[in-house]
């Protein structure tokens, strides 16, 4: 079974947003496709982002939705990787996690992590791209190949598979 590191933002898109391919992506760990690795430092960061939007989602239950993530967690101790290997700090505790568990992927949307393309063999994957991943090895399951098609939105229109044009977007290309 392949073990995933999962971005912070990818965990709080799947908590508030229930219509986000980020969603679909934790649905296929509570199918069973799939392993999730975390470590302390990583799920800190997961609540701290979580409870910095729960204001603003009152209806939503992070907790809820963390404590099942944490109960399907391989929790590891993360590698340590030397030098700083992201422009950003703060993304360094995924690399070291993903490496400690022998992940194949971060599924991620961070702009930072995705221009690493493919460090120590992890490599680095957004959240669309992990599904037709799973639809490609044989994860044929009536739920990833019947994804209903999604709005395009200027900040997430590498995430989405879409065959619009620029007449659709307003005319902007």
């Amino acid at each position: 079974m392949t073990t995933v590191v999962v971005d912070t933002n990818t965990v709080i898109s799947a908590i508030y947003w229930p219509q986000s391919t980020a969603r679909r992506c934790l649905a296929g760990l509570a199918r069973r496709w799939y392993a999730v690795a975390a470590s302390a430092e990583v799920f800190a960061e997961y609540e701290a982002v979580a409870a910095e939007f729960q204001p603003r989602f009152p209806a939503c239950n992070s907790a809820g939705a963390l404590a099942w993530l944490r109960l399907k967690a391989k929790w590891v101790d993360p590698a340590p990787l030397g030098k700083r290997r992201s422009r950003d700090a703060k993304d360094d505790p995924f690399l070291g996690c993903a490496l400690a568990a022998r992940a194949g992927f971060v599924v991620t949307r961070d702009h930072d992590l995705l221009t690493l393309g493919k460090p120590f063999g992890i490599e680095m994957i957004t959240p669309a791209r992990f599904l037709m991943w799973l639809q490609e090895n044989g994860r044929r399951q009536k739920y990833v190949t019947n994804l209903p098609r999604l709005p395009v939105y200027p900040y997430h229109s590498d995430t989405f598979l879409s065959t619009r044009t620029a007449a659709d977007m307003g005319g902007r290309a």
